[in-house]
């Protein structure tokens, strides 16, 4: 009986030992994460189409959703109808101007003929003065119209360039209304419905790509000696109970600050009241999921 019982005894501390070993086959513990990004909307107005839902994959630049460009559609109409009004209001310089250069043309001819008949004297002097005073004239009204309508059609021309600049703007708010996947992921949360107003700024989904996730970790101070970033380890990952899988990690951040050790984390020495979060890169075979525990082994 009691060699029963040293038996029994002897298997139940090889199994405790075996326990304790198993327990200790890890350097550092975490929790799988990855970069997170939030959507919001850019403009103002009714969503009129939304067409997603959480854990939907969709990819970079996808168009999602749409907020209501009925309004701004009716705005850019209207300006390039001012635009096309002020630029056919800009005026003909060449054709207003062609009246005076044929008078200063026909003067010139007179003022030549009164010089000939002036040297044969069959004209008098006043005649040549008057007839040189009059082109001087014409020519001052040439360039007093030219001077005019050249500031005339540059303020036209900058009014319908101020009209495109405001186009632009229009078309620009437009294509902020097309609410796109900055890139290609999974949706995490969903914080509107189609037909909900959109406000600027308001967050309209999160998402995230799950191939590439990584396990944030915790290592203490004693262990940095020995990690590295670029440095290869072993992840497990824990999906309960004695469900376990081995993945190859990367470290791809170290903290350069301390903190305190969260509650959720444990660390081989659980004395250390500070520790180093570590990023530990990892390729997600679909299994991965956000929040789950896991461990590393150097």
């Amino acid at each position: 009986m009691k060699k029963i019982e040293k038996i029994a005894l002897f298997a139940a501390t090889v199994t405790a030992l075996a326990s304790c070993q198993n327990k200790e086959r890890y350097d550092a513990t975490g929790i799988f994460e990855a970069d997170a990004v939030t959507v919001s909307a850019e403009t103002g107005g009714k969503l009129v189409m939304f067409r997603i839902n959480e854990g939907d994959s969709i990819e970079a630049g996808q168009q999602v959703g749409l907020v209501d460009t009925a309004l701004l559609a009716l705005q850019r109409k209207q300006l390039s109808s001012q635009r096309a009004a002020a630029e056919k209001s800009s005026p003909d310089i060449a054709a207003q101007a062609a009246a005076l250069r044929s008078q200063i043309a026909h003067q010139k001819n007179e003022c030549d003929r009164i010089s000939r008949l002036l040297a044969d004297g069959a004209a008098t002097r006043k005649q040549s003065d008057d007839a040189a005073a009059l082109l001087r004239t014409l020519r001052g009204q040439l360039e007093g119209l030219l001077s005019t309508l050249d500031k005339n059609r540059s303020s036209i021309t900058e009014s319908a360039s101020a009209l495109q600049y405001q186009k632009e703007q229009i078309e620009e708010q437009i294509r902020k209304s097309c609410i796109a996947a900055p890139i290609a992921g999974t949706v995490l949360q969903k914080y509107a419905e189609q037909g909900e107003y959109a406000a600027p700024g308001r967050p309209l989904f999160k998402m995230a790509d799950l191939n590439a996730v990584y396990l944030r970790s915790y290592f203490t101070a004693s262990q940095l000696a020995h990690i590295r970033i670029g440095q290869k380890v072993t992840v497990i990952a824990d999906f309960g109970g004695d469900e376990q899988y081995e993945y190859p990690g990367t470290i791809t951040w170290i903290a350069q600050e301390s903190e305190f050790t969260p509650k959720s984390v444990q660390t081989r020495d659980s004395r250390a009241n500070l520790v180093y979060a570590v990023k530990i890169a990892v390729k997600n075979d679909g299994r991965l999921k956000l929040g789950q525990y896991g461990e590393v082994r150097l």
